[in-house]
């Protein structure tokens, strides 16, 4: 737990030197994830669970409080995490080639996931609705943090260097988005018949 916790402050406070620290390491795709990844992304979840759930929220005057709706987010906010840093992963390593750069799918899946830590961290800030805004702020943090880890993870040539991170950028968003828009439908499915029964 402490080198968890060492390691993603280290990434949101000096994110070169973590990536140089963490750049050799030997860990796999599924280590990575599942003592990395999923520990923080529960950081996110539980504080939708809260904010949605306990102390809720309002829209226009109108008080909103759901155990329900802030279980649903943080299952949606969970697998997007998941998926999102797998998905995104398996994509950047496929496009290596394209671009003359070295990177395993392993390494691919360290760069992604690492580089989300700001944004599950920054997921706190959910416990209170209003304060989501800086939730996307760590959000935007993380991309830099990915653009600072891109060289050093992909052996990508400088030349190559830029146009490699803009396609890897804009599939890691677009994963993103269409992952949360597929996931609020099957799970706004889920508990709207939940709710009729």
């Amino acid at each position: 737990m402490d080198k968890l916790i060492n390691l993603a402050k280290l990434f949101i406070l000096q994110p070169r030197e973590a990536w140089e620290e963490i750049k050799n390491d030997q860990s796999t795709a599924q280590q990575h994830i599942t003592s990395y990844v999923l520990p923080l992304a529960l950081i996110p979840a539980i504080s939708l669970i809260i904010g949605y759930g306990l102390i809720g929220y309002s829209v226009f005057g109108v008080r909103v409080q759901s155990m329900n709706l802030g279980i649903t987010q943080a299952i949606i906010s969970i697998l997007a995490t998941v998926l999102g840093v797998f998905i995104s992963g398996f994509i950047i390593h496929k496009l290596a080639e394209s671009f003359q750069a070295e990177v395993s799918f392993d390494k691919a899946i360290k760069l992604v996931g690492f580089s989300y830590t700001a944004a599950m961290v920054g997921g706190i800030f959910n416990i209170y609705l209003p304060l989501a805004i800086l939730a996307m702020i760590c959000g935007i943090y993380s991309l830099y943090t990915l653009y600072i880890g891109f060289k050093p993870m992909t052996n990508v040539s400088e030349e190559k260097n830029t146009s490699y991170f803009i396609v890897s950028l804009i599939v890691i968003i677009g994963i993103y988005i269409i992952l949360g828009i597929i996931l609020t439908s099957i799970f706004g499915a889920v508990g709207m018949g939940i709710h009729h029964l």
